[in-house]
Order: structure tokens, then C-alpha cells, then sequence
């Protein structure tokens, strides 16, 4: 069976659980990534690393509910450390830790336990075919990023968000390094996720160096090396701008690299620690200037610059106060100008970082092009995010359209531009590179206007603002609209409630939804026959950029629709259910239907016989889930079973309302009714033999609960025959898995599953085009229908019906 990374997450994730409370999260991944490393090496089985005796995962099972656990798992991590020179890097977390992982009982269960989970079969990474999709590497980085959302504002900076790094990844020419001895470089490399990000953009990948101030964090760093394939990487420990360890042979300056990353810690106020500035041997300032002491941004900028070969290329983040800060930071910014050095500059929003929650930006810096420069190309990526929990976060569809406007050099209004050298060196701007002098991001102001209100009507200026529908709909504006009386005014042609109506069926809007779902069809055609014709061991990435990829392009330049919208639909369906299909179908074939008889076999045998089969033990996340069995083969019975359940439902309301009605205080139903408002069959059968046939005393109650009754007894035939049904219906798809030909699959999958989904998800793209519309044009008929001399008008009428009304009441004032 594949890995899925859905389960492997919720895995890893609850093996989090196990140590969330004893302590903090900064500290706790220690622990978890280690038993992931451990886990995967043993897997596979001595391919990556040499596993000793004594020294693989497979010794820590045995260990299990032993009081000597904690020593034991150390001497075993300590053995594969020692035959494979990781000592420092496995060997940082103690399992033998009482103050973090308890005493006694309470150590000897919590490690049990974190064994156990690991020890899940979800987790069996031996026969795992998609090595080359990275998948374990980006287990490693989800379990990073949630580390960093809870280890709190100050021990979150080990981790740079990985939209952030893609982004910086594509954005400095690595997919055209033609060699893998080409360098890449990090000074403040944290975990190591921006390297990897950058040297997975060239397609034989790239010779990795990185420096780590802290140690645990540089362990980190070194174990995502080797989860992602990379053990050869060179990773020191060390203060960058202090002692920085990568230094050339023949001078003693600084070595240079083909391309550098970096996320430096913001405004460092004890930068120049243990560093003489003034006399740098490494002439990092030189030509420069000295930044200041409290403030570090300027020297790790200095230090990432030094460290670019005479052609390098890179990106780093620095906080936005790097673009316009005055004094020691003017000088050194002016200098870093004229030389040429930054092609570019990308300002993010606002918290996106786990270490801060302020604005920052990537500055791109270009050696090779640096004479020839003769301007900054700049981006306003402010407003692309979604919130996620407290911080903000890049969404697919933003990372993609940074990256293709910095990289094709696209100026779109309110978004990019680039600006001339000499703009930003005139007197105006004296080499100030804040993002809102150059690019006006606000959003146009939505004007009243106070003839209209006056007077009445819509004015021509909001009418002619909708021009882009107007292009697409050409009659629909003399559809909707009328000429007032007054020139540059329109008025409705239709009431109100009419508007959304009179666009979706107008011919015009009609005939582009038609060309639209044309537009998808021919997508949709060229996708299938690639999808159906994928193997066991596809690569999940590779196809989704290719599909993706494809249904931007088809949607390019496309009136009223946004190509990165579309391009965000599928992403967001791969991201839910896509991918997990993906690895499915890489490790089984196309012959999933196997793959789910062996669940139904495992569910049956632990008593999910019984159970409505959305029940059954793992077989809604299968490849081919049960409901979409049902709409395929059995929709008349499912169309039957709801109908029931409507009946059901139907009765049960009745009896609420009956309940509701009758149970008060001296209710007829009271008598039946507990404590908690119900009425049980027995109390019920009780209170009516209580109440005796109809004797005058009782009749209306007795009447009342025998009503009751039938209709107890009713829902009670009702429950059995869904629960009969079900039961049938269970053992018709669970029949039905294996008599499933491979291009059966293939339709009920790519046809009726992956296909018809995404395809209701870009229809709502359609459907958002007309309701804003409407909206707008609702809110204007809305805002000036009534104008000022009307209003006063009819404040005049009622003021004097007012006055009438009181002075019959005698009121006098």
C-alpha cells in the first residue's frame, strides 16, 4: 500500500501529542525527528545509511514498556550516529531526560507510546515507490512549519515558510545552472528548508553550504539534508558574521558561491559581537560603510553580497525598514545601488514569519547584470494571503504570479514596475527604495456622488467603471440601464430583484459561459488521456505541474477571469484530495480496486459489518471512495434510502413539535416526559395504560399519546428499514469493488471523481463573474434611488402627520 501523506502527517502529528504539554515545541521535534530519521533509515534497509547491530529502529520496538527504555533508545541512536560520523546530529535530544520526558512509569509509557505510532504500518517506508517525489522531505517540512507555529514569536525563526522559499528559489536563475557542482549558500541556513528549496530548483540539483549559529537548530539542518537526499551537504555550526567557516584556501576571504539564500535574524542588535568591524579581515564593509551597532540587517546583507561569486545571483529577506532607513544604513544602501547589485525587490505581507509578525521583503541580488542594470524591478505582493490560524500565509495562485511577474519583468498596475535607476537616485527619492513611492497599491476610492444624490440616477462615471463586463456583454448595459434626464446620469431599466435574473439569462452573458465551458472541455480532453495513461511509479509532482501548468496557460488572457483563480482551484483540490490519489496510484496501479478488497477484509474482520459503510475502516480515503460506487451503480438505491431518511426526519420533527407543544407546565405530555425532555417507549406504554381508553377525565392526553405512539412506532419501522438497506446496499458496493475492469477505474477516477470536481469548482468562478456584478449594480441603484429632495419631501409629510397626531393628543410644544 502507498504512504499518503495525509496519513503520514496525522502520524507524525500525534506522535506530537504524546510529548505536547512536558515541554515546548522547540524542544519536542528534537525528539520526534530523530525517531522519523531512525524510522526511515531502518526501512530502507542500509541503502542510506550503514545500520550496525544494535543500532536500528527495529531494536527500539523491542524496548517497548521496559523501565530502561530511555538509556536503551539513546545507545541505539548513539551506535548509527557512530557508524555513520552523525554524533551532534542524532545524538542532541536525551531519552533519558526525567525532567522532560517524566519518571519512571510515566518515561517508560510516553516512549512506548511514540515507538507504537511510529511503528504504524501507515509509516512502512520499505516499499515506498516515490523517493523521487520527495515525500518523506516534505513530511519533514510539515512537521517543521508546525514546530515553528507553536515554539511562540521567539524560537520560530528556524524555520523559513516554504511558499517564502519557493519564491526565492525561482527567482535567481537556478533552473539554468547547468552543473551540480554549481554552489548554493545560506549564512543563516536554520533548518536547511531554503536550501533544499533552492537546489531542488535545478533539475540535477545543486552543492549545498550552510552555517547555523545554533546547534540543535544545525542538527536539524543536517538530518533534512539527508531526509531529502542531500547527505553530502556541508553544514557547520558557527556565528556567520563573527566566524564565518567558508573561506577560500588561497586568500582567507571569504569563499564565494554561484547562488545564495538566506532569512537572517531581523534587526540583530548584537550583531557585531565578538566581530572588530572597523577592521574586518574579510573586508565585508569595505566601500560600504560600518553598519550600526544595534541594528544587523545591513551586515548580513554586506555578508551575503561578499559571499556571491563575481556572476552570483540571490535573494534574501530583510524587514521592509532595510528599503528607507536613514543615517549609516542611507550610506550603505546608496553604495549597494549604484553599483547595480539588487535587480529586484518583492515586498510580502505582513505576518508570514514565525519569528515576527512584521512586514518584510526579498531583495534580489545580481552580480552578472550589475553594470548593465538600469533599474529595480518591484512588486507589491502585500495583499496576496490567506489568514491560517494567527499568521498569514502565501497561497499557491499568489506564489505563482510573483514569480512569473518578477521573472518575465510584467509591470501591472497597482502590483509591478520597474523603475528606472535614475527615479530612484533623483533628488525626489534620494535612493530611497520604499515600495509605495514607486507603486500605488490602494484600492480606487469608492466616490459619492453628490449631484446624483441630489438629483438622482446612477452616475455615467460608476457605469463606465464596469467596463470589463461591458466589453464581454456589449447590450447587456442597455439592458440593465436607461439614460436619465440628466447628462452623464442612468437609471434602472428593470427593478431590483430583477438584476441577477436579467444577467444570467441575457444572450451575451449565456454565449460566454458556453465559450468558457468550451475553453475547459478542450483542457479537460488533453488532460484525461495524459491522466489515464499513467503508471505505477508516476511521479505525483510532476503531474500536477503539468496539469496545472496547462490549465493556466488555457486560461490566459481570458476576459473577466483570473487565471491565477482557476490555477488556485486545483491546486487547493490537490491539496485535499488529489494527492493522496496520486500516491495511491504510484504505488498500486491502476488496479485499486485490490488495494480496497484487502480493507474491506481488515474492516469486516473488527466488526464493520454492521455499520453504514461510510464506517467502514479506511475506505473513504481510498482512491475510489464508496460514494462514488454509489452514484456510479447504485444511485436508485441511495435516491431510495434518502427518501426514507427524509420520512424519517419527516416524523421525528412531528414528535419535537408535539414535545415542545405539550410538555409544559400541566403539558398533556408531561406525565410521559423525564427530566430531560424526552419520552421513552416504556414511559410512554406506562402513562397510557395510566390514563385508561378514553375515559372523560383523560381523553384529550390519552388521544395525544396514542398519536405519539403511532408515531414512535413509525420512526421505530423506519430506523429498520434504513438500517436494512444500508446493510444491503453496504454489501453491493463492497461486491462490486472487485468486478471493477482497470478502465473502469480509470472513468469512475479521472472522469467522475478528479475531472467532474474540478470542473465544479471553476464553475464557481463563472458564478462569482454575475453575483459581483449584481452586487455592484444593486448597491448603486440602491444609493441614489431616493435623492435629497424627495427625502426632504418626505420628512416634510410625515413631521406634519406627526404634529397632527400629537395635537389631537393634546401635546403642545
Amino acid at each position: 500500500m502507498a504512504i499518503k501523506k495525509s496519513e503520514l502527517y496525522s502520524s507524525l502529528w500525534k506522535s506530537c501529542d504524546e510529548l505536547r504539554g512536558s515541554m515546548d515545541a522547540s524542544q519536542y521535534k528534537d525528539y520526534v525527528l530523530v525517531l522519523l530519521f531512525m524510522k526511515y533509515v531502518t526501512d530502507k534497509g542500509g541503502d542510506l545509511v550503514d545500520i550496525p547491530e544494535g543500532g536500528s529502529f527495529k531494536d527500539m520496538i523491542k524496548l517497548k514498556g521496559k523501565v530502561d527504555i530511555g538509556d536503551k533508545i539513546n545507545k541505539i541512536i548513539g551506535e548509527l550516529a557512530k557508524a555513520n560520523d552523525l554524533n551532534g546530529i542524532i545524538t542532541v535530544a536525551d531519552f533519558n531526560d526525567d525532567e522532560k520526558l517524566g519518571k519512571d512509569k510515566d518515561k517508560v509509557e510516553t516512549l512506548s507510546n511514540l515507538i507504537e505510532i511510529f511503528e504504524n504500518e501507515a509509516l512502512d517506508f520499505s516499499g515506498n515507490r516515490v523517493e523521487n517525489d520527495d515525500i518523506l522531505g516534505d513530511a519533514y517540512e510539515y512537521l517543521m512549519r508546525h514546530f515553528a507555529t507553536e515554539s511562540g514569536k521567539s524560537k520560530g525563526q528556524f524555520y523559513t515558510p516554504a511558499e517564502v522559499s519557493r519564491i526565492m528559489a525561482k527567482v535567481i536563475g537556478i533552473d539554468k545552472s547547468e552543473s551540480q557542482t554549481d554552489t548554493v549558500y545560506d549564512p543563516t541556513c536554520g533548518s536547511g528548508s531554503l536550501l533544499l528549496k533552492a537546489a531542488n530548483e535545478s533539475s540535477h540539483g545543486l552543492s549545498i553550504y550552510g552555517q547555523e549559529n545554533d546547534n540543535a537548530t544545525r542538527a536539524l539542518a543536517v538530518m533534512n539534508m539527508w531526509l531529502h537526499g542531500n547527505p553530502d551537504s556541508v553544514v557547520f555550526q558557527g556565528n556567520t558574521l563573527a566566524d564565518p567557516l567558508f573561506k577560500d584556501d588561497t586568500t582567507g576571504l571569504l569563499k564565494t558561491f554561484d547562488y545564495a539564500v538566506a532569512n537572517p535574524p531581523f534587526s540583530n542588535k548584537n550583531w557585531s559581537n565578538g566581530l572588530d568591524a572597523e577592521n574586518d579581515i574579510y573586508k565585508r564593509f569595505e566601500g560600504f560603510g560600518i553598519p550600526p551597532k544595534k541594528n544587523g540587517d545591513y551586515a548580513f546583507l554586506l555578508h551575503f553580497i561578499k559571499s556571491l561569486k563575481s556572476k552570483g545571483k540571490g535573494a534574501i529577506i530583510l524587514p521592509l525598514g532595510v528599503l528607507f532607513r536613514g543615517n549609516a544604513e542611507a550610506k550603505i544602501r546608496k553604495s549597494i545601488i549604484d553599483r547595480g547589485y539588487i535587480k529586484g525587490i518583492i515586498g510580502l505581507p505582513s505576518n508570514l514569519f514565525y519569528g515576527t509578525g512584521i512586514a518584510a521583503s526579498i531583495i534580489i541580488i545580481d552580480k552578472e547584470d550589475a553594470q548593465a542594470s538600469k533599474g529595480i524591478f518591484m512588486i507589491d505582493a502585500g495583499k496576496g494571503f490567506i489568514k491560517d490560524g494567527n499568521k498569514n500565509r502565501l497561497q499557491e495562485q499568489d506564489i505563482h504570479k510573483i514569480v512569473d511577474v518578477f521573472n518575465k519583468q510584467l509591470q501591472i498596475s497597482k502590483y509591478s514596475r520597474l523603475i528606472p535607476l535614475s527615479k530612484i537616485k533623483g533628488v525626489k527619492n534620494d535612493y530611497n527604495l520604499n515600495i509605495p513611492r514607486y507603486i500605488d497599491s490602494q484600492e480606487k476610492e469608492d466616490i459619492q456622488d453628490i449631484e446624483a444624490h441630489l438629483k438622482g440616477g446612477i452616475p455615467n462615471r460608476d457605469i463606465e467603471a464596469l467596463n470589463n463586463y461591458w466589453k464581454v456583454y456589449p447590450t447587456l448595459k442597455t439592458n440593465l440601464f436607461k439614460q436619465n434626464k440628466s447628462p452623464n446620469f442612468w437609471d434602472l431599466n428593470i427593478e431590483k430583484d430583477e438584476i441577477k435574473s436579467a444577467i444570467f439569462t441575457h444572450k451575451e452573458f449565456i454565449t460566454f459561459s458556453q465559450e468558457m465551458d468550451k475553453i475547459f472541455t478542450k483542457w479537460q480532453t488533453r488532460n484525461t488521456i495524459y491522466l489515464k495513461d499513467l503508471k505505477e511509479a508516476c511521479l505525483p509532482k510532476k503531474v500536477i505541474k503539468e496539469i496545472s501548468e496547462d490549465l493556466l496557460k488555457t486560461y490566459q488572457k481570458k476576459e473577466l477571469i483570473d487565471k491565477y483563480d482557476i490555477y488556485q482551484h486545483i491546486m487547493d483540490y490537490w491539496a485535499q484530495i488529489m494527492q493522496d490519489d496520486l500516491y495511491e496510484l504510484t504505488a498500486d496501479g491502476w488496479k485499486a480496486g485490490n488495494a480496497v478488497t484487502r480493507l474491506i477484509k481488515k474492516a469486516t474482520k473488527k466488526g464493520a459489518k454492521d455499520k453504514d459503510i461510510a464506517g467502514i475502516e479506511g475506505l473513504e480515503g481510498q482512491l475510489i471512495p464508496p460514494d462514488l460506487i454509489i452514484r456510479e451503480y447504485f444511485q436508485t438505491k441511495q435516491i431510495a434510502i434518502d427518501n426514507l431518511q427524509i420520512e424519517q426526519d419527516t416524523i421525528v420533527a412531528q414528535m419535537d413539535e408535539m414535545r415542545e407543544e405539550h410538555g409544559g407546565e400541566e403539558g398533556l405530555l408531561t406525565e410521559a416526559m423525564n427530566d430531560k425532555g424526552n419520552i421513552s417507549k416504556a414511559a410512554l406504554k406506562k402513562r397510557i395504560r395510566e390514563t385508561g381508553k378514553r375515559n372523560k377525565e383523560h381523553s384529550e392526553e390519552f388521544d395525544l399519546l396514542k398519536s405519539y405512539e403511532s408515531l414512535m412506532a413509525t420512526e421505530t419501522g423506519l430506523k429498520a428499514e434504513i438500517k436494512k438497506a444500508l446493510a444491503e446496499l453496504e454489501e453491493k458496493v463492497i461486491k462490486q469493488y472487485p468486478k471493477l475492469k482497470v478502465e473502469d477505474i480509470k472513468t469512475l477516477v479521472v472522469d467522475k471523481k478528479w475531472m467532474a470536481t474540478i470542473k465544479a469548482k471553476i464553475k464557481t468562478e463563472m458564478d462569482a463573474i454575475s453575483h459581483r456584478l449584481t452586487e455592484r449594480i444593486k448597491e448603486l441603484a440602491e444609493r441614489y434611488e431616493t435623492p435629497m429632495p424627495k427625502l426632504t419631501n418626505d420628512v416634510a409629510d410625515l413631521t406634519s402627520k406627526v404634529e397632527k397626531h400629537l395635537k389631537k393628543m393634546g401635546c403642545t410644544w
